[in-house]
């Protein structure tokens, strides 16, 4: 016995020193080798694929997303978002709705054997911008008269058009509408979704539809996607509910404090309720509430709804949807049921950030925090939970300072609110005071308070979003109270790097609304605090 054991321990050591000589002196030409990558998607579900290596090892991806080169040195460069390592050939590509890279190295038992590999770009967003549908209506999975047509957002998006064709175009791509085969056209659309109406179309056994990206103005951002072929069955079910849009939804570390529900809406229906429960719904396709839920809230759009109340409890949570007419009865059914979690806080965070919409994200006016690409926190360097709430003045924010921050007591917590406070006659010595009183609880509990300055905005672009004037002597508001910012121990100046070329608003291409900076202003508000990562307090 102890002969045979002696065996396998040199064996062993022998089948050691091999792997060890053909990882470290390249016995196996792996590092030369070349990927061969494709990719496949469906749902929306992304996986890159690539030819094996011919030894066995595990792979490491790493995402990676461009910055803005809009920093003191104009340089652009790679973030890096994630990394996953995997033990097949394969990767499970994270929801985004920014371009992407993809770098992947292979590890033997001794270390890295090959790569990193040259950077792989996301598919999906190539220039120029085009959509990319998600749903795809086949002979072997056909289309009922009202489907939902789904697709990959464009980045700055505001709103969509929407072609129904009854053959392809006669070019494709471009800007234009199709002059020999338009059905029906809209421009009313702003979500990555929509449910189109084929009645009128019920004898037609297939028809096309392709969508294009549009700014604020209705002018195109890149071109129309690609005619999609609808295969059509006049007899199939008519889907009777909303459908949940967590469609190429970032991930993020941290869930928002205060959560934005969102969905493709239901032809026609303009009026929706949102329920929140603490277990799956025990019955999934009801068409009435159920007595225990949580929370419900009529919606005051037709594809969002933002939670008034924080969800910080740990644990799951469930949402669903339903159209409602005016006497509040369920128009169909509810849709299905999503979730999120609430991970338990354990220690103390790293960092935190406070403060009003600029903070709980969104941008481009039809996109909720929800869509995490308009969070700066994603394009953080380190991990920060997101503590803020849309709407905010200053003097909301230092009211709900004990019960939203204190729970957690970062160790560094990133302030910027007021900007809200600059379109209003309110003084600035009013939000300087809020301001000081939020510096002080942070001081007073052991955080380090970190401010931003506000940045300018753009009266005339908030009009032409909100319908809402702005108080002339905003420029005279920002001035006071970035000066009181930049008297701080610690402060980040924003103020600076957004402005337009007459040095006197918001650069509109930050902020198509004037107000919340957009998917580059985000990026651009990241790469500030990461290039000042020397004021944050080390645990």
């Amino acid at each position: 016995m102890k002969k045979f054991i002696l065996f396998l321990l040199i064996i062993a050591g022998f089948s050691t020193i091999w792997l060890y000589m053909t990882e470290r002196t390249g016995l196996i030409p792996i590092a030369d080798t070349s990927l061969d990558v494709h990719f496949t998607e469906e749902k929306g579900v992304m996986t890159m694929h690539w030819t094996p290596l011919p030894y066995p090892c595990r792979y490491e991806v790493e995402c990676f997303s461009e910055t803005t080169g809009r920093t003191t040195d104009g340089k652009t460069r790679l973030h890096r978002f994630s990394s996953d390592t995997t033990k097949t050939a394969s990767f499970r590509v994270p929801p985004t709705t920014i371009p992407m890279f993809y770098q992947v190295s292979a590890y033997g038992l001794f270390g890295k054997i090959a790569g990193p590999f040259p950077l792989i770009s996301n598919p999906v967003y190539t220039e120029p911008f085009t959509p990319h549908s998600i749903f795809h209506y086949t002979e072997d999975s056909p289309a009922s008269l009202k489907p939902f047509l789904v697709w990959h957002p464009v980045p700055g998006a505001v709103c969509y058009e929407i072609e129904i064709l009854s053959a392809p175009p006669e070019t494709e791509g471009g800007v234009k509408l199709s002059d020999k085969n338009n059905l029906f056209d809209t421009q009313r659309v702003y979500t990555n979704g929509y449910q189109a109406d084929l009645t009128q179309w019920k004898d037609r056994k297939e028809l096309y539809w392709r969508v294009r990206a549009l700014t604020l103005e209705k002018k195109a951002i890149g071109e129309f996607s690609r005619a999609e072929r609808i295969v059509v069955d006049a007899a199939a079910p008519l889907p009777d509910a909303p459908l949940i849009n967590t469609f190429v939804q970032m991930p993020d570390e941290y869930p928002l404090l205060y959560p934005v529900y969102q969905w493709i809406p239901m032809n026609g229906v303009i009026r929706y309720e949102v329920e929140l429960m603490y277990s799956p719904p025990e019955e999934k396709y009801a068409k009435t509430p159920p007595p225990d839920r949580e929370w419900h809230r009529i919606a005051n759009d037709s594809f969002s709804c933002y939670d008034e109340y924080k969800r910080e409890d740990p644990g799951d949570y469930y949402w669903r949807v339903r159209a409602i007419d005016e006497d509040g009865n369920t128009i169909g059914r509810y849709s299905e049921t999503a979730s999120f979690h609430v991970p338990e806080t354990k220690g103390r965070p790293y960092a935190a950030a406070f403060g009003d919409s600029i903070t709980h994200g969104g941008g481009a006016i039809s996109y909720s925090p929800a869509n995490r690409e308009y969070d700066y926190m994603t394009y953080l360097d380190f991990p920060a939970m997101n503590l803020g709430q849309s709407g905010d003045r200053s003097r909301e924010s230092a009211l709900r300072f004990e019960e939203d921050v204190l729970p957690y007591r970062p160790y560094n917590l990133i302030i910027l609110t007021g900007s809200n406070d600059l379109r209003s006659d309110r003084p600035a010595e009013e939000i300087i005071n809020d301001l000081a009183i939020i510096r002080d609880k942070c001081i007073a509990n052991d955080i380090r308070p970190i401010f931003l300055t506000l940045m300018p905005i753009h009266p005339k672009n908030i009009f032409t979003a909100f319908r809402t004037e702005t108080s002339d002597g905003w420029r005279n508001k920002l001035t006071k109270i970035n000066t009181f910012i930049r008297k701080q121990e610690y402060y980040i100046d924003l103020e600076p790097f957004f402005y337009d070329n007459t040095k006197t608003q918001l650069d509109a291409t930050m902020a198509i609304d004037g107000l919340h900076p957009d998917i580059c202003g985000k990026m651009l508000m990241a790469e500030i605090i990461n290039a000042n990562r020397s004021l944050f307090r080390e645990p």
